[in-house]
């Protein structure tokens, strides 16, 4: 059994590594894991009181440093889609660490392609989806990995953050969607108004994770879309407000995205594109839906908008599903164990 583990990374606020770094190391934790934090570089006061209280240690280094961090040496350390580390990996190698990388993403950075061409690959990889080995190992395998190496492993997620609530919806009333994402133009559709505006109910559009280069990409939203900046609001507060989560993208496509178990948790069924790793977390038509099209987008849409008997259903069917199957803390801490474990 592992006893101690490194991060080279922190916790944050916005996007699925930084809120999947927190939710990963309280699994940690809960099992009785020690875990040391390596900001990359400099800690936020706010997340450091937040993993102090669960038990985390954190110490604040540089590249430079790193030789002087008691215990790193000969250590495993765990980093999560963080391009800061990428730049030291050769220093925390120079330390006989073994390396276990967590890339969130369906590609390889250009400076993890540099690295492997100089080092080859990491020690250990995990991945998040089926989808997403997939992809990645094929690329991989160029620079020498090994299927040993790889791991399927759900991400870590915290059921008890997010209170399940499906707001109720009544005959007649506007029927709310929304999205949530990081504010990149590649996570939105260049038909985002279209489709939405295709659902045959009236509707309200909320959107978290608004910029100018989204606007750029999609036009100026219309009257009944109200957009917000990326972590303008919780998104537990956004996901109260809605009845719906309908999630169309653009170019990129997702490996687990965790806007999907945060909304399934909080008792908002999904609505999104049938491709990346969202058909391992949906079961269409029980624990959300799938769409190959506009067309199914407000489809489906307008089903939930006029059936809320469905619709509290599949909430109910989703976050059952959360609890049993994707996110159960067992499941994904035994899975751990293997790429947690020293050498």
């Amino acid at each position: 059994m592992p006893e101690h583990v490194f991060v080279c990374g922190y916790p944050g606020d916005v996007g699925g590594a930084n809120t999947e770094l927190w939710h990963t190391v309280k699994l940690w934790r809960r099992f009785g894991m020690a875990v040391t934090l390596i900001p990359t570089w400099k800690a936020d006061p706010a997340w450091q009181r937040r993993l102090e209280e669960i038990g985390c240690r954190t110490v604040e280094s540089n590249p430079d440093n790193l030789p002087n961090v008691a215990g790193l040496a000969g250590s495993v350390v765990v980093s999560m889609c963080n391009t800061k580390f990428l730049d030291a990996a050769e220093r925390f190698r120079e330390l006989n660490c073994t390396i276990a990388w967590v890339g969130c993403m369906n590609w390889l950075f250009p400076k993890e392609r540099l690295h492997y061409r100089r080092c080859g690959p990491f020690d250990r990889y995990v991945f998040q989806s089926r989808h997403q080995h997939d992809q990645l190992v094929p690329q991989l395998r160029r620079y020498g990995y090994d299927d040993r190496q790889g791991h399927v492993i759900r991400g870590a997620f915290a059921i008890e953050e997010f209170a399940f609530r499906p707001r109720p919806h009544a005959v007649g009333e506007s029927f709310t969607i929304g999205r949530i994402s990081r504010a990149k133009a590649d996570k939105f559709s260049p038909r985002t108004w279209q489709i939405y505006g295709r659902v045959p109910h009236p509707v309200r559009m909320r959107v978290l994770g608004w910029a100018d280069e989204v606007r750029k990409r999609v036009g100026p939203p219309p009257r009944w879309a109200q957009c917000l900046p990326e972590g303008n609001q919780p998104p537990q507060e956004m996901l109260a407000t809605l009845h719906a989560m309908v999630h169309a993208t653009g170019q990129a496509v997702e490996n687990w995205p965790r806007v999907g178990l945060e909304a399934m948790a909080a008792g908002v069924p999904v609505v999104t594109d049938n491709r990346g790793g969202w058909p391992e977390m949906i079961r269409h038509g029980e624990t959300g839906y799938l769409c190959n099209d506009a067309d199914q987008f407000a489809y489906y849409t307008a089903r939930l908008a006029y059936d809320e008997t469905h619709r509290q259903q599949i909430a109910r069917q989703a976050r059952a599903s959360l609890e049993s199957e994707l996110a159960d803390p067992q499941t994904i801490w035994t899975a751990w164990q293997e790429p947690l474990s020293p050498p």
